[in-house]
This record gives structure tokens, sequence and C-alpha cells, in this order.
């Protein structure tokens, strides 16, 4: 039986963690630039779109629908950015064990 409660107070230790990990990734911001950083988005640790920047040049002179594009690319670049960090810290947390409930 001692088995089993230390391996459940293992398991208190890690989801502890991967819950300071994610306050903590919390405060983060991740930035991607795109077409050579005529467009950049920057997201926060929440998942929300903090800034968008479009060069005025390449505003001007680019069709609606390629600026359109290029922001969408720019937010889900830098999207991928904070989930990769996100889930690499938590996969350092666990060991590189995929742990339903607790892990993405």
């Amino acid at each position: 039986m001692s088995n089993m409660n230390e391996l459940m107070r293992q398991a208190a230790r890690v989801q502890r963690r991967i819950q300071q990990i994610h306050e903590e990734m919390k405060a983060k911001t991740w930035t991607a630039k795109v077409l050579g950083e005529k467009v950049s988005a920057t997201v926060t640790g929440e998942r929300k779109v903090q800034a968008i920047d479009v060069d005025p040049e390449f505003y001007k002179s680019e069709e609606r629908e390629v600026v359109l594009d290029s922001i969408a690319a720019a937010i889900n670049a830098a999207s991928e950015l904070a989930e990769k960090e996100i889930e690499g810290a938590v996969s350092q947390a666990t060991g590189g064990l995929k742990i339903p409930g607790l892990t993405g």
C-alpha cells in the first residue's frame, strides 16, 4: 500500500508543477514575424493575441487578402511558438510522459 501512496504523492507533485508552469507561462509573450518582418504578431501564454504590427508600406502595396493572410500566418506562428515552449516545459516536468488530464 505504501507504493500506491508514494505514487499518489508523486502524481500530486507533478500536477502542482504543471499548474505552476501554466501560471508562469501566462506572464510570457511570444512574437512571430512573417514576410521578412513585414507582419508580426504577439500572443500571450493565455493564448490571446496581444499585438499585431503591419508595415505601412506593405499594407498600402498589397491586396487586402494578402495582408489578412499574412496576419493570420503571424498569429498562427506565434501561437505555435507558445505551444511548443509550454509543451516542452510540461514534458520536462513529467519526464516525457503523456498523462491524461494533466498534460495538454
